[in-house]
Parts: C-alpha cells; sequence; structure tokens
C-alpha cells in the first residue's frame, strides 16, 4: 500500500514527503476516485480490493452531507451505480 502510496505522491501534494504515507484509508479512496486516472482505481482495486474500497466509499458518503459533498457529483454517481453493481 505505501509503493501505491508514493507512486501517485502527487495527489497528495500538500502533505510533507514524510507523512505522505501515512494517509488514511477513507482519504486515499476519496482523492484516488475523484483525481487519479482509472489506472490508478484499477490498481486501487487489486491493492485494496472491490469491496474494501465500495466499504470505505459508502462509510464516508454516508457519514455526513460535508463528507459526501468532498466527492465530484460525476465521482459521487459513477462510482455509486459502480458499487452497487459489483460490490453489493
Amino acid at each position: 500500500m505505501k509503493q501505491y502510496i508514493r507512486d501517485r505522491r502527487t495527489l497528495f501534494w500538500y502533505s510533507p514527503d514524510d507523512k505522505g504515507e501515512t494517509v488514511t484509508d477513507e482519504l486515499l479512496v476519496e482523492h484516488i476516485l475523484n483525481y487519479g486516472t482509472m489506472d490508478d482505481v484499477r490498481e486501487l482495486f487489486r491493492v485494496m480490493g472491490l469491496r474494501q474500497v465500495a466499504a470505505v466509499f459508502r462509510d464516508s458518503i454516508n457519514r455526513s452531507q460535508r463528507r459526501r459533498n468532498n466527492y465530484s457529483p460525476v465521482s459521487l454517481h459513477y462510482f455509486t451505480l459502480l458499487f452497487n453493481r459489483y460490490a453489493s
């Protein structure tokens, strides 16, 4: 997982280099689903597992409206449909 984060450190530009690998699963999933490429998303599914990514995503959007708004409308819609179909 640390190598996966290291390879995508530009998505975590605001974190000091020594803290970038300590992001939470929730933050990692949010950033990859919002700002990553489809290859990044596929690799996240491979590293974490589709069901685990779906669980983190669902927990995040169900926790509060503010967290739900952290996702772009397109990402929120697409990944809600994808996880409902393939990770139910």
